[in-house]
Parts: C-alpha cells; sequence; structure tokens
C-alpha cells in the first residue's frame, strides 16, 4: 500500500482496544513514538512500549499533553451498546470527541484521523452498495453518536484544523470477542447452528490498520473514506469460515421475520427493566437483516488502499479464537 505518512510522533485514543492495540504495535514497527491513552483499570497488553498516558477521554489536562506535539493523533476511542447503556454511548463517542478536539485546538497538532462506522452510511434505494455520499438517518445511539461525532470532525477541518474520518465496516480479527466470535461460532461451533439472513462488508483488522494509516498519509483533510472488505452474505461468510476450518456444512439461516419479531421484545424488557438489556431495538433489528454492502473505491483511488479475502485473516483469527474463546 502507498501514501505512508513518514514516521513521528503519533498519539492514539481507544489504544487498549481490539483496533487501537493492532494500531499501536504497527505504529511502533514502523517507527512511531507512540503515546497511548489508557483508562487505569485498563490491560495494556504487551504495549510496553508505548508511552502511556493514564486517564479517560473526559480529562482534558491528561488529552491535552496526550496530543500537544503529535504528528498524528488517531482517535479510535469509543463504546457499542454492547458495552454501556445509550447515554454513555453519547457522552463517550460523542462528547468524547468534542473533548479531543479541543485538546487538538489548544496545542500543536498535525493531522486527526477519526475512525467512525460505516453504518453512517446505507444503500440508498434500489442500490446495491453504500459509498461516502450515502449518508443514511442514524439508527440506535451508537450510529448517532457517531454521526454527531463525525460532523464536530468536519467543523474542525473546517476552521482551518487538519483531520481526516474513516469508517470501517465490519472489524475482524483476533482478539474481537463481540463481532468475530459470533461470527466463527456460527461458522464452526456446533452449539451455534444457526446464522442470520442478509449481508454485510467484512474487513480485516490489519487491512483497517493499513487504511488507518493510508488516511494519516493521503487522505483529504475534511474528508471521508469508507475502509471496507469482502460483501458477503452471512450464508457465504458462514459457508466459507466452516468450510475453510473443517469442511462441515452451512448452517440454517433465522428467517427475518424472527429477527424482526425480537426487536418489540428488546424495547419492552428495556422498558421494564429501566435500562438497555439488549443492544437493539425494532429498527435495529430490521436493520440486521439486510444486505448492507459498500464500496471502497474511493479510498483505493485516493489512499492506496487495499483489503484480502476472509480467508487469509481465518488462520491468526481461528489460533486466538480456540485459545481465548472456546
Amino acid at each position: 500500500m502507498t501514501g505512508r505518512i513518514e514516521p513521528g510522533t503519533a498519539a492514539v485514543t481507544g489504544a487498549t482496544g481490539f483496533l487501537g492495540s493492532r494500531l499501536c504495535e504497527r505504529l511502533l514497527e514502523e517507527g512511531w513514538t507512540v503515546r497511548g491513552l489508557s483508562r487505569p483499570s485498563s490491560d495494556r497488553g504487551d504495549l510496553s512500549d508505548v508511552d502511556w498516558f493514564v486517564g479517560d477521554i473526559f480529562d482534558g489536562e491528561t488529552l491535552r499533553e496526550l496530543v500537544d506535539g503529535a504528528d498524528a493523533v488517531f482517535h479510535l476511542a469509543g463504546v457499542g451498546l454492547w458495552s454501556a447503556g445509550p447515554e454513555t454511548v453519547w457522552a463517550v463517542n460523542r462528547d468524547g470527541t468534542e473533548r479531543v478536539l479541543e485538546a487538538c485546538r489548544d496545542g500543536d497538532v498535525g493531522r486527526v484521523v477519526f475512525t467512525s462506522t460505516a453504518g453512517t452510511r446505507r444503500p440508498q434505494g434500489d442500490d446495491v452498495f453504500a459509498d461516502e455520499t450515502d449518508v443514511a438517518e442514524p439508527i440506535g445511539a451508537y450510529q448517532a453518536s457517531k454521526a454527531e461525532a463525525a460532523a464536530l470532525v468536519d467543523r474542525y477541518a473546517d476552521a482551518d484544523g487538519d483531520a481526516v474520518t474513516v469508517h470501517p465496516t465490519s472489524i475482524f480479527g483476533p482478539g474481537d470477542e463481540a463481532f468475530t466470535a459470533q461470527l466463527l461460532s456460527m461458522g464452526v461451533d456446533r452449539t451455534m447452528p444457526a446464522h442470520l439472513p442478509g449481508g454485510l462488508s467484512i474487513v480485516g483488522v490489519s487491512d483497517v490498520v493499513d487504511g488507518l494509516l493510508a488516511a494519516a498519509g493521503r487522505g483529504t483533510s475534511g474528508d471521508h473514506y469508507i475502509l471496507g472488505g469482502e460483501n458477503l452474505t452471512y450464508d457465504s461468510a458462514v459457508s466459507r469460515i466452516a468450510n475453510a476450518v473443517d469442511g462441515s456444512p452451512a448452517r440454517i439461516r433465522v428467517p427475518a421475520t424472527a429477527i424482526h419479531a425480537a426487536g418489540p421484545v428488546a424495547e419492552v424488557v428495556d422498558a421494564v427493566a429501566d435500562r438497555r438489556v439488549f443492544p437493539f431495538d425494532r429498527d435495529m433489528a430490521r436493520l440486521a437483516t439486510r444486505r448492507l454492502f459498500y464500496s471502497s473505491k474511493k479510498a483505493s483511488e485516493e489512499l492506496g488502499y487495499e483489503y484480502r479475502p476472509l480467508e487469509a485473516h481465518l488462520p491468526e483469527t481461528m489460533a486466538w479464537y480456540r485459545t481465548a474463546v472456546r
């Protein structure tokens, strides 16, 4: 891949997370000085060469120290509905981004690379694929908070800041106990004999890291780039995983009507419990049954972005899954 920025000093929020830790590893390998934001309780793994700044996304003084003098600020910190309620999701994703940008305005900072989500884009009408122009009405607190955070980044760029936004699709790779573990279980776990209808764009975590570095080096300030992978139905993805791992047959498919019916039930349980028990509602349940396919043409043409097929990421990911999950 072309377009890499020359190594310098990088500041990374979300540095202990699934994507952030892989980004830190790559930056260190390429000769960067890496500063990482970490909460006191976070597991920092093997990233001993990272210069850790202990605090959280709302600690203004720590943020200013983290970003001041950085050639690139990679803002990855965020939280989803599997991990927190809507209020926390809004606070971390939108308000946290605002705090990071405030710290960047106050300091001597190079480019900001913000990691949003492809969920803020969606195929329109009869279109099969969505691109960066297909801005969609957000569904759920996660998408809505990420959309507002991206708008803050756009305003930062418009006001003479240097910032780009990337939109990864469904990230697959070792260390992800949410999407990756669930997808693998549908393919190889005999106690999980079914998969969802619909489809999605699956991208390897290492390819997203490539895209982040390319966005830092070649992205146009104020612009957005989808970092996608193969567009696959769940049926195809699960079958390919099963065949690649042990040659087993594909699983049965859960009817879309069953997924749709689960949405209202989740809403009732949430209302009774006065908190988010299930990380979806009826709108999100319907979204899960659609084919959410994406085009990475813009990132390919402008950043030199490339992605590899699902099977290329399976050996490393299955090794992790067998030791850490099963």
